[in-house]
């Protein structure tokens, strides 16, 4: 069915003029998005739904969330970019996007219905809501991450993709649920705009409400509402994650001693800052940075490290703008760098890897296919270091031209080769 129609929307794509497409999908997705919603049921009506959006920190703050609620004894059902789960059953997101399109997000709401959970985390992103795939949803709460430069091209500015982002709080705004809650950071520009949405409870949180907190290898303690934890995940970039989270779930009436506890037993976060270990005596992570802050970020997080980091760039065809800026962050950070093949979709993977050259003063190691630049940098690495894969996180695919979809795990990969490593070494 999916096929299907993706053929018809390219021949109708085709034939008709550029304006009158922009009316025909808007009208196609609003009426998909209404009419799934209408098909299930509405099933919102029935669960108290968190939703998260922002550009980064989506995904782990969700994954976050759902540990705590369900710490709390909730049942509950989350849709991220990593997963679908509906209470106790877990599935992948094998879709290459956070919110399938085709009323998907309302068949999960209706999974988690029906398994009698009572409350739903949904990522929410920009393209998914100008998609109208998050109609229907009927927000109880809205978490802000924060705003950072992404999607420029396919939003056409970067002022618009913000205005896109504050559009998804005025879909809290006009939910018939109440209280309405907002959850955001003042000192984003966006949070701002966020926290002065009409709702009935607005909730902020900065770094300082996690004072006193230490960082260290691979993990910080923080401090909430007067317990002090600490989380596997490193860098003030997982302090900010866990703040949101916890102030969502501390006005829920959740205890703060519960929270922390929740957060402290995470074990990991798939493809998001993810330890990878078979016994070898460097750090190996697995993280699905993309943009210059968020690379910036986790490379800031293993500062005292000597880094050994493979990237290429996100999504070939958008957001060029960031590929030599991305190129010079990580020559700068990291004592090796191995440019390789991410997503080229129907633009030359060497063209890119070029391009995020062209931000590097020295000739950088290039290796076009991607398992073996990951070969390579463990090869490289010493004890103490750190080998850093950026870039797809938990994507199933690497995506090529005429849409080739090769299957694709790069945690998987990561540990199949150093197994490889180690055996060669013993």
């Amino acid at each position: 069915m999916y096929t299907v129609l993706n053929v018809l929307k390219k021949i109708i794509q085709k034939v008709l003029p550029a304006p009158l497409f922009r009316a025909f999908s808007i009208t196609y997705h609003f009426l998909f998005g209404w009419g799934a919603a209408l098909f299930y049921g509405f099933p919102a009506r029935k669960l108290f739904v968190i939703g998260i959006t922002g550009t980064k920190g989506k995904s782990s703050t969700a994954e976050m969330v759902n540990a705590i609620l369900e710490e709390a004894g909730y049942r509950t059902a989350l849709a991220s970019t990593i997963r679908f789960k509906v209470d106790k059953e877990s599935r992948p997101n094998l879709f290459k996007m956070t919110m399938q399109g085709r009323g998907y997000v309302q068949k999960v709401l209706s999974e988690a219905v029906r398994a009698d959970c009572t409350h739903a985390v949904l990522e929410l992103t920009s393209e998914g809501h100008v998609q109208f795939r998050d109609v229907g949803t009927f927000l109880n709460a809205l978490i802000f991450t924060n705003i950072q430069p992404e999607h420029i091209e396919s939003h056409g500015s970067y002022e618009n993709y913000k205005n896109v982002k504050v559009d998804i709080g005025r879909s809290l705004v006009g939910s018939f649920k109440r209280p309405r809650t907002i959850v955001a950071n003042p000192n984003d520009d966006v949070g701002k705009r966020m926290l002065a949405l009409p709702v009935e409870k607005k909730l902020s949180f900065t770094l300082q409400d996690a004072s006193p907190y230490t960082l260290g290898d691979g993990k910080v303690s923080m401090t909430f509402r007067g317990t002090t934890f600490e989380i596997p995940f490193p860098g003030e970039f997982s302090i900010l994650n866990a703040l949101a989270a916890a102030t969502i779930a501390y006005e829920l009436g959740i205890d703060p001693k519960l929270i922390g506890k929740a957060l402290s037993k995470m074990e990991k976060i798939s493809g998001r800052v993810e330890k990878i270990d078979e016994g070898q005596p460097f750090s190996v992570i697995v993280d699905y940075a993309h943009t210059p802050d968020s690379l910036r970020a986790l490379y800031g997080a293993y500062k005292e490290k000597r880094k050994i980091c493979v990237l290429g760039n996100t999504g070939g065809g958008r957001d060029s703008w960031k590929r030599p800026e991305m190129g010079k962050i990580a020559e700068d950070a990291c004592a090796e760098v191995i440019l390789t093949n991410e997503d080229p979709y129907d633009e030359a993977p060497e063209k890119i890897v070029a391009e995020m050259a062209k931000g590097m003063t020295k000739k950088p190691r290039v290796v076009m296919d991607r398992r073996e630049a990951i070969h390579t940098a463990l090869s490289l690495a010493r004890a103490g270091d750190a080998v850093l894969i950026t870039g797809k996180g938990t994507d199933p695919f690497i995506m090529g031209a005429n849409e080739k979809r090769t299957p694709w795990s790069d945690s998987a990969i990561a540990r199949e080769e150093l197994k490889k490593l180690l055996k060669k070494n013993q």
